[in-house]
Formats: structure tokens, C-alpha cells, sequence
């Protein structure tokens, strides 16, 4: 790896966000990363770099001195120095994951210190033990493997705004699986591939209305102008990796176009993974159900879910094995069981009593894509599509009372995706994953 390839991807993935325009707040560490929440994550805990703040009283040119000496020594030791000079949550997160995903490609060993003077070090405290808490987490790195090489500091415990990510030699086995992920990636057809999405799109997305603000492949948000959102195009960006880290970096690249673009200009972003999680087994799906949830989390991370919204989609998508199981998941369906309590709730009594299970579980085909793909939307359209009173207080009919929206959405898909039957579902679904062959 040298330095020069580095800084110039990272610089790419800085440049797309130069704009003014400020859609995520301040760098304030959102209360999500002080406590990892339930709906993201397996376990409730909270990690700190250190019981006490070994930086506390000390002057800031005091500070500032050991921080100058601590890069010093790494670039003695020959560690590249990468300065980057990303200001906001989305440029900090394309840096790293970018950084990420060009040491992780390496067999050997690597070091690098990403330098970010405009990002405050609580920030980067925020990310380091966060990734720290992930590395913990079994249910999640059983399928993200490649994250386990990696480990991430703040320098100095703080001294400066600066993270120091490293990773270990790949084993013999790693090395394998490597050359297996890199054989998958040179096998996918980029026009082929976004041909095929574009065709599960117009076939469930415009033509099952399964998004009443989509009318075609190339434009959304359609029809809510009188509530303030102006149309414009879909972009379709695609990624032949087979790497959690470089889908990282792509979507994070994504939303830095998206915060550089106005809505007419850029509406949604459709971007096609094939590489993540290929295939229909079990497997398949819980990686990319890992690689979707890690992507939710770190946006989650800043508040960034405040700003945009996420709809995931892959080939066997089946909602009753996603994490949570019985409560919302950021990007993914109500949960299975939530099915008959919203039907009756959108009027539908007969349906939720007559339908059965196996006609319930077909609704999983509205997010049945021919391979992993994931629509990145602006909070301001499906907060205007789903109107100032979206949000209900849903009778789970065991006690339990949740909030839940899209009612009339999940109840008009439901019915039709049963309608259909699951022949044709998969019957359709099988052409659109033949085209991308």
C-alpha cells in the first residue's frame, strides 16, 4: 500500500462534500454511542477508553507538544501520516472507512494515523470505542469477519484529533478466503447488474406501487411538491466488493454526494453491493444482514438517521430472522408479527383473521432484490410522505403496545404481495436475478 493511493481516495471520498450545505448537526456524540441501544445492537454497554482522564489539568501546549511528538515518532517509525481534512460526520466516516478498506487489502501488517484537525476529539473517541464495543459482539462479527485484523485508537488518548487504526497479518485461511472474495468481485457485470435492479424496481417498486412516490426507475418523490419536496433523479452507484469495509466506503461516499447535491439535482441513491452477501442461502442473508446493520449503526452514530433514511433489500430477505426480531429494525420491514395488528389497524379485520402465516411471510418479496442493495432517501421526503401524523400507537394484541408508522403502506403491500401468491413472486424475482447472470 503507499501513501500516495491512500490520500488520493481519501481525498476523493472529502472532495464530493464540499458543499455549504450542513444536513447533519455538530459533532455531539449522539446518546446512541453512550449506551448501545437494543434496536441495533445485541448488548447494553457502555466503554471508555479509561476510568479516569489521564489528560485532565494538563495545559493545551502542553498537549499539543506531546501530541507533536507522538506523530514524531510514528512517522520514525515509518507509519504514513495522512492528513484529511473532513469537517463533517459524513467526510469523517468516508476518511475512515476508506482508510479502512485500503489497509485491510493488504496481507501484512499495517499502520496508518489518519490526521483530521477540523473534527473534535470527542468525536473520534466516539467512533474508536464504539468499534471497540463492535469487535465484542459475536452475533455481528461471526459475519464480519475481516474487522477482527483491525484495531482503532485515538492517539494519545486524546492528545490531538487523530486515530490510529492498525491491523494484523492475515492467517493462511484469511489469506484463502481473500483470494475467494477477490475471484466473487471480478465476476459481476456492472451494466447487467443495475439492468437487473432497475428491473425489480419498475416490476415492485412503481408497478406493485410498493412506493406510491415512485413512478419510475429514474425519478422519486414524486407527487409531494405540495408538501415541499421537489422531484428529481435516482442515482444508481454500484460496488463489486466483497469487503465490509470498502461497502462502507462506498455508502459513505454516497452520502456525501447526497449532502453535496440538491434534491433536484440528486433525489435517492439506489447502490447495488452484489458482493455482500451473494446468493439466497442463510448465510448470505446473515451477512448482509451484518453489513446493512453496520452501515445503519454508524449513521446512527452521529445522529445521522435524522437526516437520511435507509431501505435494504437482498435476494432471500426474510424479516423474521433480522435483528431485533419483535421490534423495529432501522431499514427494514415491521416485524413479521406486527403483520395482523397492522392490517387490522388499516382496516383490513377479514384479512388479518383469514391469512395465513405463509401469506404474511410474502410481504418479505417487497424487499426482494436480485442481489444486496440499499436505497439511501432524504429524511425530508419520507417524513413528507408519511404525513404529520404517521407515527401510531400499535396494539400488538399481547399487552403490548408499540409506535409504528406506514400503516396504510405495509397494509395495502401486504395484501398485495398475498394476492400475487408466491409463484409469481419468485417466479419474477428469479427473471430479474437472470439478468444480472
Amino acid at each position: 500500500m503507499t501513501g500516495v493511493r491512500l490520500l488520493a481516495a481519501i481525498a476523493a471520498a472529502v472532495a464530493s462534500s464540499s458543499s455549504s450545505v450542513s444536513v447533519v448537526s455538530a459533532f455531539a456524540p449522539s446518546p446512541f454511542s453512550q449506551r448501545i441501544n437494543s434496536r441495533h445492537h445485541v448488548q447494553s454497554t457502555t466503554l471508555r477508553l479509561a476510568d479516569e482522564n489521564p489528560l485532565e489539568g494538563m495545559s493545551d501546549e502542553r498537549k499539543s507538544n506531546l501530541f507533536q511528538s507522538l506523530l514524531r515518532d510514528l512517522q520514525i517509525e515509518g507509519v504514513p501520516l495522512l492528513g484529511c481534512d473532513a469537517n463533517q460526520v459524513s467526510t469523517l466516516n468516508a476518511a475512515i472507512w476508506t482508510t479502512m478498506a485500503e489497509l485491510g487489502d493488504n496481507d501484512d501488517d499495517q499502520r496508518a494515523c489518519l490526521v483530521m484537525e477540523e473534527i473534535p476529539v470527542s468525536a473520534l473517541t466516539a467512533f474508536a470505542e464504539d468499534f471497540t464495543v463492535l469487535k465484542t459482539q459475536a452475533r455481528l462479527m461471526d459475519h464480519l469477519p475481516e474487522l477482527r485484523r483491525f484495531s482503532i485508537s485515538v492517539l494519545g488518548k486524546g492528545l490531538g484529533p487523530a486515530l490510529l487504526i492498525e491491523t494484523e497479518a492475515r492467517t493462511d485461511e484469511e489469506k484463502e478466503h481473500a483470494k475467494t472474495k477477490k475471484s466473487l468481485e471480478a465476476t459481476f457485470d456492472q451494466g447487467k447488474t443495475v439492468a437487473a435492479l432497475k428491473s425489480f424496481i419498475d416490476r415492485v417498486v412503481v408497478g406493485l406501487e410498493a412506493c406510491p412516490y415512485t413512478k419510475s426507475v429514474d425519478i422519486s418523490a414524486v407527487g409531494l411538491e405540495q408538501r415541499g419536496v421537489i422531484p428529481g433523479p435516482v442515482g444508481y452507484r454500484y460496488s463489486p466488493t466483497a469487503d465490509a469495509c470498502m461497502a462502507m466506503s462506498m455508502f459513505w461516499n454516497c452520502i456525501c454526494e447526497m449532502m453535496s447535491e440538491p434534491d433536484e439535482n440528486l433525489s435517492s441513491i439506489m447502490l447495488s453491493l452484489p458482493g455482500i452477501g451473494t446468493g439466497d442461502c442463510r448465510q448470505s442473508h446473515d451477512r448482509f444482514a451484518a453489513v446493512v446493520e453496520l452501515v445503519g449503526r454508524y449513521l446512527c452514530l452521529f445522529r445521522g438517521d435524522g437526516a437520511f433514511g435507509l431501505v435494504h433489500f437482498h435476494p432471500a430477505y426474510d424479516r423474521s430472522i433480522i435483528h431485533p426480531l419483535e421490534k423495529p429494525s432501522y431499514g427494514h420491514l415491521p416485524p413479521i408479527s406486527w403483520l395482523r395488528p397492522i392490517l387490522k389497524m388499516g382496516g383490513q379485520e377479514a384479512a388479518a383473521n383469514e391469512l395465513s402465516d405463509d401469506d404474511l411471510a410474502l410481504s418479505n418479496y417487497q424487499r426482494r432484490s436480485p442481489h444486496t442493495a440499499i436505497n439511501i432517501l432524504r429524511m425530508t421526503q419520507v417524513n413528507a410522505a408519511a404525513g404529520p401524523k404517521s407515527i401510531v400507537d400499535l396494539d400488538l394484541g399481547d399487552g403490548r403496545t408499540e409506535k409504528a408508522s406506514g400503516i396504510t403502506l405495509y397494509t395495502r403491500n401486504t395484501l398485495r404481495m398475498a394476492k400475487m401468491g408466491k409463484d409469481a413472486l419468485q417466479s419474477a424475482l428469479d427473471a430479474d436475478i437472470a439478468m444480472q447472470n
